[in-house]
C-alpha cells in the first residue's frame, strides 16, 4: 500500500490538514487556549455556546479574538443542554452569532454526574436540526446500532465516546470502537474521555477518522507541549492504521529467518 503524504479529513465535503479536533475550555485564560490550539495543529475547535463568549456578551472578552474563524472552523456545541429544546435553541443561536455557520456538534446530556448522552433526546434533537439544514456531528455512546440510527438520519459525523466525558479512562470498549468504524459510511471521531496520547494513538489504529479532546490537553501540567504530544500521537496512529499492523501470534516467531542459514 501506498500511503498518500495528503491523507486528510473530510467532512460535509470540507478537507481539513488534521484529524485532531480540540475545545476551548478549562484553560487558565483565552491566550493559553490560543496557544494550546496552535501547539496541536487543529483546524476544526469546538465551543460551547452556553459558556462561552463568542459575541454574545458584548463587555466579555471574545474567544473569536484569539480564535478567528479566517484561520479555523469554528464548531460550536451544545455542551451543558439536558434536553432537545435547550439544544435545538443553541444551535440556532450559533448560526446567528456566526452569520449562518450550520456546522454544529450536537450532545443532549442525560445527567450531570456521568454526562452520558441521552439517546431517545438526541436522536429528536438530531432529527429536528438535520430538517433545518444544519450539519449535525453528533456525541453518542459507543453502541454500534445507534451509530447507523444517526448516520440514516443524516447526521453528517457520529462522534461515539472512549469513556465519560473529563474522565481520562482513554478507550474502554475498543470492539465496539471498531464495530462502528468498520459498518459506518460517514466520518467516525472518537470524542470523550481521552487521557494522553497513547489513548490517541489507539483511537487512530482501530481506524477511526479522528480524535476530539478537551480536558486531556486543557488539564495537563503543560498544555501546550500535551497538545503538541496529541498532534503526533493522532498522526502516528493513522499512519500504523494504514500501514497495517503485523498479526499477532500466540508463540514467538524469530526476527532473523533460518533457512538457509549456516550451522557449523
Amino acid at each position: 500500500m501506498t500511503i498518500s503524504p495528503k491523507d486528510t479529513l473530510i467532512i460535509d465535503h470540507q478537507v481539513y490538514s488534521s484529524r485532531l479536533l480540540v475545545g476551548t475550555g478549562k484553560y487558565k485564560d483565552l491566550e493559553e487556549t490560543r496557544q494550546a490550539i496552535e501547539a496541536s495543529g487543529a483546524r476544526i475547535v469546538t465551543v460551547a455556546i452556553r459558556r462561552t463568549n463568542i459575541g454574545q456578551e458584548k463587555e466579555e472578552p471574545n474567544l473569536l479574538d484569539y480564535i478567528s474563524p479566517d484561520e479555523f472552523t469554528i464548531l460550536p456545541n451544545t455542551a451543558g443542554c439536558f434536553d432537545v429544546d435547550s439544544a435545538v435553541r443553541t444551535c440556532r443561536l450559533a448560526r446567528e452569532l456566526l452569520n449562518g455557520h450550520d456546522l454544529v456538534k450536537l450532545e443532549v446530556l442525560g445527567d450531570k454526574k456521568t454526562l452520558f448522552p441521552d439517546i431517545p433526546e438526541t436522536l429528536k434533537a438530531a432529527e429536528i436540526l438535520v430538517k433545518e439544514n444544519f450539519k449535525v456531528m453528533v456525541y453518542t455512546n459507543d453502541d454500534p446500532i445507534m451509530a447507523l440510527r444517526f448516520e440514516e438520519l443524516g447526521c453528517i459525523a457520529v462522534m461515539p465516546l472512549a469513556a465519560p466525558i473529563g474522565s481520562g479512562l482513554g478507550i474502554r470498549n475498543p470492539y465496539n470502537i471498531r464495530t462502528i468504524v468498520e459498518n459506518a459510511s460517514v466520518p467516525i471521531l472518537v470524542d470523550a474521555g481521552v487521557g494522553t496520547a497513547s489513548d490517541a494513538a489507539i483511537a487512530m489504529e482501530l481506524g477511526c477518522d479522528g480524535v476530539l479532546m478537551n480536558t486531556a490537553i486543557a488539564e495537563a501540567k503543560n498544555p501546550v507541549l500535551m497538545a503538541t504530544a496529541m498532534k503526533k500521537a493522532v498522526e502516528a496512529g493513522r499512519e500504523a492504521y494504514l500501514a497495517g499492523r503485523m498479526p499477532r501470534r500466540a508463540y514467538a516467531s524469530a526476527s532473523s529467518p533460518i533457512d538457509g542459514a549456516f550451522f557449523s
